[in-house]
């Protein structure tokens, strides 16, 4: 399938530092679509194909170059666009993944240094134009973050075992991408309450529903 075929659902992403919560409120966003009558489909990255799920593995623990991890990223984003995403969306489905390629521009380019035109050539390659039609930052202070996933008494995979200037250069990029692309990308402050979140959540949502 084209990734510039006429899409009839809506594409739904959730990004932000490890700790911001976004999990949690993938969650409920999924429940609160499904409540309005949408058929949703949930998904993350990477993963959320067979084969991206074990990619994700690899990239979770395994040690790599930095080109290897984009790399691996992008591929495993090429098979979900592929085998998930665009069939759901054009079978007019509504699509949240727990993540996207904003995530790459965060860890690979803005945690890890990558640089940015290397990232915009693979997502030019993998995604020829295409772009979620609203993209979610949960918006966390780094020692905050830092501190709700100590307490999750989870071992940490290999992202969140980085230092704390790792995640305060992921946030700043999230930030600059949301203040570069306004209407794509709305920004959340995780520090609120649950309820004052899913509040701004439903007023988000509601610009976009059709």
């Amino acid at each position: 399938m084209a990734i510039g075929h006429k899409l009839r659902g809506k594409f739904i992403t959730l990004e932000g530092i490890d700790g911001a919560g976004k999990s949690t409120h993938h969650s409920w966003l999924i429940d609160f679509l499904q409540r309005q009558g949408r058929e949703v489909v949930a998904t993350r990255e990477p993963g959320g194909t067979a084969l991206g799920e074990k990619l994700r593995a690899l990239l979770l623990t395994e040690p790599m170059h930095l080109e290897t991890e984009a790399l691996l990223m992008f591929a495993a984003r090429r098979e979900h666009l592929d085998k998930l995403i665009l069939p759901a969306l054009a079978a007019g489905k509504w699509v949240v993944s727990d993540r996207f390629t904003d995530a790459s521009y965060a860890y690979q380019g803005g945690g890890r240094g990558l640089a940015p035109e290397k990232i915009m050539a693979l997502e030019s390659w993998v995604q020829t134009g295409f772009q979620p039609d609203l993209t979610v930052v949960f918006d966390l202070p780094t020692e905050i973050a830092c501190e709700r996933l100590a307490k999750t008494g989870n071992a940490p995979d290999r992202f969140e075992q980085e230092t704390r200037g790792f995640f305060e250069r992921v946030r700043e990029s999230y930030l600059q991408r949301a203040g570069a692309e306004p209407d794509r990308i709305k920004v959340i402050d995780s520090r609120q309450s649950m309820t004052e979140i899913q509040k701004s959540l439903e007023q988000i949502i509601s610009t976009i529903s059709n």
